[in-house]
């Protein structure tokens, strides 16, 4: 037989008490209090209330009528305290050890701190070192670059936003580097650029540029931004680059003169710029393995100018539902229907 116990009589009490806002939890004490006041069933009270017998007697024995304070949460720090056994000397002796070897951990400061006769552990060492930053005595020296590994902070340059979505055309290209070494003694560098859109988050490519340089340096990776710029169908608004060399300094400064965002990479996180690294793989097979080409700049440019315009206006995509880049572009509305589609570079 199930029985009902009604509580809300108990509540006309509550005007009696001192004004006091409740949280969730009070109020559920409060309930619980009143409801063993009137049916003295414990059982069903933590059952219903999902409390401990010793939790409800608790709160019984720390519950005062009159002061609805009495039913907040009190705090469960010990009344007495571990204090620290270190010496006032000790902590200077560390302070002053450790600001001479500011790299070294307690490990190592505890064998030093032995030999001036402080005999301590390792995990007090510990101790006294976090005691003395949380005081703001000990500050630790600020990082200086030196080392090529550990490059200085870039003024342009930023990380991709994870907010930041391509959603059209031109919103994100994808540039990188490919070494070219046909024979021997010859080494040559292509720039490609791609520009990816997402499409339900997935990535796909509607535009590729590529151009040959017998170097990459900063100075011919900025004069590959002109060519982007000039190729592209659509506005150019942000650029992706990894920690190459050749996208710092004046590739850098040229970006933000011409007000396009650069995004570089994490270090050793190719495949953030995966879309660009598979155009390397698909112009190498595709191009390079398959024509003769000349190993001049001069003349390949002009061959791989022809490609370019084959790879985006002739050759059929199958991420674009097997539509062409400049077919895609143009079902979109992107470029104009009459932007001119060369057919009749179908082959080289």
């Amino acid at each position: 037989m199930i029985q009902v116990f009604s509580i809300a009589k108990g509540f006309n009490k509550v005007s009696q008490y001192a004004s006091c806002e409740l949280s969730g939890k009070e109020l559920d004490r409060l309930r619980a209090l009143r409801l063993w006041q009137e049916t003295k069933n414990t059982g069903l009270i933590c059952e219903t209330f999902g409390m401990s017998r010793a939790t409800l007697y608790r709160w019984l024995k720390r519950f005062d009528p009159h002061d609805l304070t009495s039913l907040r949460e009190r705090s469960r720090r010990p009344r007495r305290v571990r204090r620290p056994l270190w010496s006032n000397e000790l902590v200077m002796a560390v302070k002053q050890v450790r600001e001479c070897y500011p790299r070294w951990g307690k490990d190592k400061l505890v064998v030093l701190l032995k030999t001036q006769g402080y005999v301590t552990s390792a995990s007090t060492v510990g101790r006294v070192l976090r005691y003395l930053k949380s005081r703001g005595v000990l500050v630790e020296p600020v990082r200086r670059v030196i080392s090529a590994k550990r490059r200085a902070r870039r003024p342009y340059a930023v990380r991709k936003p994870k907010e930041y979505k391509p959603l059209i055309p031109g919103d994100l290209i994808e540039v990188d580097t490919l070494d070219i070494r046909p024979l021997p003694g010859v080494m040559l560098k292509q720039f490609t650029a791609r520009d990816v859109i997402s499409r339900r988050w997935l990535f796909s490519q509607s535009w590729d540029v590529v151009e040959v340089r017998s170097r990459a340096t900063a100075h011919t990776a900025t004069e590959f931004i002109e060519t982007l710029q000039r190729r592209m169908p659509f506005a150019v608004k942000a650029i992706q680059v990894d920690g190459g060399s050749e996208f710092y300094a004046e590739f850098e400064q040229e970006c933000q003169r011409r007000g396009i965002h650069l995004f570089v990479l994490p270090p050793k996180s190719p495949k953030l710029n995966g879309s660009v690294e598979r155009a390397h793989r698909t112009h190498t097979e595709e191009f390079y393995e398959v024509y003769e080409c000349s190993w001049t700049v001069p003349e390949l440019n002009q061959e791989l100018r022809q490609w370019e315009r084959i790879y985006n206006c002739v050759r059929p995509h199958q991420a674009l539902g097997y539509k062409t880049p400049l077919q895609f572009l143009k079902d979109n509305g992107i470029v104009d229907a009459n932007y001119p589609s060369p057919s009749h570079l179908s082959h080289m």
